[in-house]
């Protein structure tokens, strides 16, 4: 499922498993254009990088409002827009009570995964989040 354009004439996942397959998509296109294979594991980060900045933005931030998928140099960088101004934060994995949270790892993957991380304000509200993930 691919989000109805908003009014930049594109479409945008909407969804973690839409972000996947338009990462791959677009490192695959590369790769067959330079005529060299994809590093599998390359591609799972990059994927990964894509549905975890798609799913904080749904869950977090109400929802994606921007997504962009481009190569640069010898990475991908995956931009994620949502309408939240709040900045993604890490939470300790145990509540006050020493209880074990469920979930709360994404923003550390992302952070691990891509060496670029960058969050900004978008000028109509909400923030953009761009992660560059290294191909090789």
């Amino acid at each position: 499922m691919v989000c109805a354009a908003d009014g930049s004439g594109q479409s945008r996942p909407c969804r973690p498993a839409d972000a996947r397959r338009a990462v791959e998509r677009a490192i695959d296109a590369c790769c067959r254009a330079n005529h060299a294979p994809c590093d599998a594991h390359a591609v799972s980060d990059a994927q990964l990088v894509a549905s975890e900045l798609t799913a904080n933005a749904i869950l977090h931030g109400g929802g994606v409002t921007g997504f962009h998928v481009d190569l640069v140099g010898r990475g991908v960088r995956v931009c994620v827009s949502d309408r939240s101004d709040r900045l993604p934060v890490v939470r300790p994995p145990v509540d006050h009570q020493g209880r074990r949270r469920v979930g709360g790892r994404g923003w550390p993957i992302v952070c691990r995964l891509a060496h670029d991380v960058q969050v900004s304000d978008l000028p109509s509200g909400g923030k953009c989040i761009s992660a560059v993930v290294p191909l090789s």
